[in-house]
């Protein structure tokens, strides 16, 4: 088994006005599952792709466990990589797909049924070890595609955006199944994917990058509940956190009217009770959608806003609700059993102990006095 550690590395193309990938220093542990997250273009596929050798490193250094592989050709970096495409031979049955890689490496035959009977057991794949990929579903390719890799019994397992490809349902489905691999195979998982639901469900550690640099990099809960800045705050979590412009005022906050045209909205709150300092008189306010709540039963320490009901979205266990307050949309998500209509004016209560606030400067979260 092995880590992975990325020191300065910087990946430019030939051309290009600037970096995609601008000096990341990141360390991935042994038998970790480290996913890399972000928008079309933030670099998280050119670095996975680094790791493998299928790119060259225009500055840095990455290593695999102890070695510099830097200039190391791929074979030789014990790594065994799933792509988007699953790239099988239509010619050859699965038993043949499975086995191809390690005959080309002149393993013995014994070596060989081994192996490839051992994936199809993990993979549920030995009925169908005679079967073309033609006639397989594309979640049965997935798993050969993954059977392919594990054979090689790599100390790193690098995954582009493996479901990509497959259906909603299937997509739920594989991603679960990865993770019990990877708890079974107790190897280094790197798994890159622009959907941050995968990320969310599927990471040990989460890397969040956006233009080439790490936003963020830490477990799962406390992206979600600590966001570094706006950018993870509103990538991460679907519907995204609600942000807002504020102006810090002498009695707490004030939300400007959206057109310009209204008064401020002022709301009583003593910040240094909440927040550790390094306020701005301009900020962004920040709250998830399901902490906003049209009543306040238990009389908690909340900011409350007059809304407008614009839209309601049943989605069976809960609801969207599409709220205009002092001219800006806010979203909230509650319980089926809340009961509002289209145009209903409406009280947003927003818990203190709930509330992000981020620099408008550098869009940086301020700590909270308890984080």
């Amino acid at each position: 088994m092995a880590s992975i550690n990325f020191s300065k590395v910087v990946k430019t193309y030939e051309g290009a006005k600037e970096a995609t990938v601008k000096g990341i220093d990141l360390q991935i542990n042994d038998r970790e599952f480290v996913v890399l997250v972000g928008p079309s273009g933030c670099g998280k596929s050119t670095s996975l792709r680094m790791v493998a050798g299928l790119e060259d490193i225009t500055d840095g250094e990455i290593r695999i466990g102890d070695v510099v592989v830097n200039n190391l050709p791929p074979k030789d970096r014990d790594i065994a990589m799933v792509f988007q495409n699953y790239a099988l031979y239509p010619h050859m049955n699965v038993r043949d797909n499975l086995s191809f890689g390690l005959k080309l490496r002149k393993f013995p035959t014994s070596e060989i049924n081994r192996r490839v009977e051992e994936a199809a057991d993990i993979l549920g794949l030995r009925e169908y070890l005679e079967r073309l990929p033609k006639q397989l579903s594309g979640g049965q390719r997935q798993r050969v595609a993954l059977g392919r890799a594990i054979v090689r019994e790599p100390k790193v397992f690098l995954m582009d955006e493996p479901l990509s490809n497959l259906d909603a349902k299937l997509r739920v489905q594989m991603r679960a199944e990865i993770k019990k691999l990877h708890q079974r195979l107790k190897t280094t998982f790197v798994y890159v994917t622009h959907d941050q639901v995968e990320a969310m469900t599927m990471a040990d550690r989460i890397v969040l990058l956006h233009e080439g640099i790490i936003q963020q990099y830490d477990v799962p809960g406390i992206i979600y509940d600590r966001p570094a800045n706006v950018f993870v705050a509103t990538f991460i979590g679907s519907p995204p956190m609600n942000i807002v412009k504020v102006k810090r005022s002498a009695k707490g906050l004030d939300l400007p009217a959206k057109d310009g045209k209204g008064n401020d909205h002022q709301w009583q709150i003593n910040l240094d009770e909440h927040f550790a300092g390094g306020f701005e008189d301009n900020m962004f306010l920040g709250i998830r959608a399901e902490h906003i709540a049209l009543e306040n039963p238990e009389n908690l320490p909340t900011l409350q806003l007059p809304c407008r009901v614009d839209l309601i979205e049943p989605m069976g266990a809960e609801t969207y609700l599409y709220l205009v307050g002092n001219g800006h949309s806010i979203n909230a998500r509650v319980e089926p059993s809340v009961k509002v209509e289209v145009g209903q004016q409406v009280t947003a209560h927003i818990p203190l102990k709930c509330l992000h606030l981020f620099k408008q400067s550098d869009t940086i979260r301020i700590k909270r006095k308890n984080d």
